[in-house]
């Protein structure tokens, strides 16, 4: 599965449409291509994934109770990410 972050916080006030609409502005892409897309707050405690997953779309929050996200560079508008790190954005 590919996976799209967003380089930017966004309005933790969106839902599934609010985030379906900043995957198409902000990624130039459809929604419902079955990748995962994930969106972080302007605090850094926060993030949310959007999936398509065949039969509806996905939204998973989640709020770290004792710590904050760590992110990597981002360098020429680009944030690589290994799958490792994907990973570790849930332990």
């Amino acid at each position: 599965m590919k996976v799209f972050v967003a380089t930017r916080p966004v309005d933790f006030r969106k839902g599934i449409d609010g985030l379906a609409l900043a995957v198409q502005e902000m990624f130039g892409m459809d929604p419902f291509c079955g990748a995962a897309f994930v969106f972080r707050a302007k605090r850094a405690d926060r993030i949310k994934l959007l999936i398509w997953d065949q039969t509806g779309m996905v939204l998973v929050h989640k709020r770290l109770e004792g710590g904050k996200f760590v992110w990597p560079q981002v360098r020429d508008g680009v944030m690589r990410m290994s799958s490792a790190q994907f990973a570790a954005l849930f332990e």
